[in-house]
This record gives C-alpha cells, sequence and structure tokens, in this order.
C-alpha cells in the first residue's frame, strides 16, 4: 500500500511541476519581451527603455532562461510566486484572501452536482415507463451541451431580474451563493449523471438484482441496497476529475454574478497580464486537482474490494 501512494504522491508533483514549467514556457519562453507585459499597452509612450530594463531587473528577466527557471522553481517550492504587477502585493497572499469565497462556491457547487446527478440517474432507473425513463436520460446530454455562462443569464434572467427570489450579484448571504452555485453544478453534474445512468441500467440487468426482485424486494430497495454502491465507485472517480471543471467554471459564474474570488482574480490577472499572478493561478489550480485526484485515488481501494486485493498484490511483489 505504501508503493501505491508513494506513486501517486509522485505522480502528483509531476503534474504540479509540468504545470508550472508549461506556464513558464508560455509566459517567458515564447519569442517575445515578457517586460512588455507588465506594461499597460495604452502607456507605450510614457515608458522609457530605461523603465523597462529597472523592470527587467527587478522581476529577475535579466538573467538567463535556465537562471530564471531555476530561481522561480526554487521560490515557489517555498511559496513565492513573486509580486503582482498590477498592484505590487505577494501574489499567493492575494490568491489566499480571496480563497474563502471560491472555495464556498465551489464546494457547495460539487454538492448539488452530486444530488442532481443521483437524483436524475435514481429516477431514470426507477421509473418503469419507458418513454420518461429515456427522457430523464437525455438531460444529462442537455447540461453537457449547454454553456456555463448561457445557463448563468437564463437563471439570472428568471430567478433574479423577473421572479426577484436571489439577488443577481454580490457574496453577501446564502441567497447570494444559490445562483452561482446551480450554474456551476450542472455542467458539472452531467458527466457524474451519464455515469450513473449507465452504470444503474447494467447493475439493474445483473443477475443477483433478478433474485433480490424475486425474492420480492422493491425496486427502490435493490437501487439503493445494491445497484448504487458498485454504480456509485466510477462515479466517485468522475466527481475527482471534473472538480477541475469547478475551477474553470467559477472564473465565467464569478464574473457574470459579480462575486469576489479566484474566478474574478483570474479574470482580471489575465485581462491586464499580470504574469506572475496568472502562473500563480495556474499552479495552484494544478495543486487543488491533483490533490482532490490523490484523495480519490486513496479512498477507492478502501470502497473497492477488487482494487485493494489487486494493490496489495502488486506491491507484495
Amino acid at each position: 500500500m505504501a508503493r501505491y501512494v508513494l506513486a501517486k504522491l509522485g505522480q502528483a508533483i509531476f503534474v504540479v511541476w509540468g504545470a508550472y514549467t508549461v506556464t513558464f514556457v508560455l509566459l517567458y519562453v515564447l519569442p517575445y519581451d515578457a517586460v512588455d507585459l507588465l506594461f499597460d499597452p495604452n502607456q507605450g509612450d510614457l515608458v522609457t527603455e530605461q523603465d523597462k530594463q529597472n523592470a527587467r531587473v527587478y522581476y529577475g528577466l535579466d538573467h538567463n532562461l535556465v537562471g530564471q527557471y531555476l530561481h522561480r522553481l526554487f521560490d515557489a517550492a517555498h511559496g513565492d510566486f513573486g509580486a503582482s504587477t498590477r498592484t505590487g502585493e505577494q501574489v499567493w497572499p492575494l490568491i489566499l484572501s480571496v480563497l474563502p469565497q471560491t472555495a464556498l462556491l465551489a464546494g457547495f457547487a460539487l454538492v448539488l452536482a452530486v444530488f442532481i446527478a443521483f437524483a436524475v440517474a435514481l429516477t431514470a432507473g426507477y421509473t418503469r415507463t419507458r418513454w420518461l425513463a429515456d427522457l430523464v436520460a437525455t438531460l444529462p446530454a442537455a447540461g453537457v451541451s449547454v454553456p456555463v455562462f448561457l445557463v448563468g443569464l437564463a437563471v439570472l434572467q428568471v430567478f433574479s431580474f423577473q421572479l426577484g427570489w436571489f439577488p443577481p450579484t454580490g457574496n453577501d448571504g446564502f441567497a447570494a451563493l444559490v445562483l452561482p452555485a446551480v450554474t456551476l453544478a450542472i455542467p458539472v453534474s452531467a458527466p457524474i449523471g451519464q455515469l450513473l445512468i449507465k452504470n444503474f441500467d447494467a447493475g439493474l440487468r445483473a443477475g443477483y438484482v433478478t433474485v433480490s426482485l424475486a425474492k420480492g424486494a422493491t425496486r427502490l430497495w435493490v437501487l439503493v441496497r445494491d445497484v448504487l454502491k458498485n454504480a456509485g465507485l466510477p462515479a466517485l472517480t468522475i466527481a475527482g476529475v471534473t472538480f477541475g471543471n469547478l475551477l474553470a467554471g467559477a472564473v465565467i459564474v464569478e464574473t457574470i454574478f459579480s462575486r469576489s474570488g479566484l474566478g474574478r482574480l483570474t479574470e482580471t490577472a489575465v485581462r491586464t497580464q499580470d504574469v506572475p499572478l496568472v502562473q500563480a493561478v495556474v499552479v495552484f489550480a494544478a495543486i487543488v486537482f491533483v490533490t482532490v485526484n490523490f484523495l480519490v485515488d486513496l479512498v477507492y481501494p478502501l470502497l473497492d474490494p477488487r482494487l485493494r486485493t489487486r494493490v496489495r498484490t502488486r506491491t507484495s511483489v
């Protein structure tokens, strides 16, 4: 088991290192002067060559690329991604200051996504009316097809501007969290729901389900008691993978609903070409993504005896 954990930990570190390296190449190595990104293009006439040289020295851009990469990588490993070129603040504390709002939004959206996925899958599996089951089974495909911004604008128009049930913008209170979380949850729930419906359908055709039904068990009891456990394990993996979609979707959702958070900070950093902040956000997103998937990889063998036996067999060789 220790070798399995160390292997997954090594993969996680490799992914974070890869994200940092790719970001460095895109932001610093491509054939343009990275110093130009530090200044507002509209103020080009006001920036002198001496100003650019001073900025180049201040941000360490006067060294060769290998030296810059190793120096920045060493600092990043110690949590130092430098200062924002827009505000002058250290970027890591800047990210941590807005993280609680995005974490709250992402966590609530993930809970909603899992609830929606299981509700749709259980409804499709429970109903005996074929056309109704097929209609419910098409909902996840519709959720994947509709863009996040379109869902956000639709729920904003209906539940905020027309009905007035929820505030359209802001971070204050639970009511302001509902519409952004629903907007974020719908596309995330779709792949989980699709997988659950497929697994439920396969599970209901299994022999042990036929035996349970023959013994008098209800269809709902069989779904919850017998089919759900086997169908839920693959969905757990998908939930971990799609967690990255929450971070990506937060950029759009927080912009639509004018929420202060990591997504809004990322949008501002990209728009203002704040290179250190963009790099820190990408690395932070990679850390969150691999951490969630690392935890899923650790939990999966505990829930699935087949994988637990396979891991023990491999580690004993």
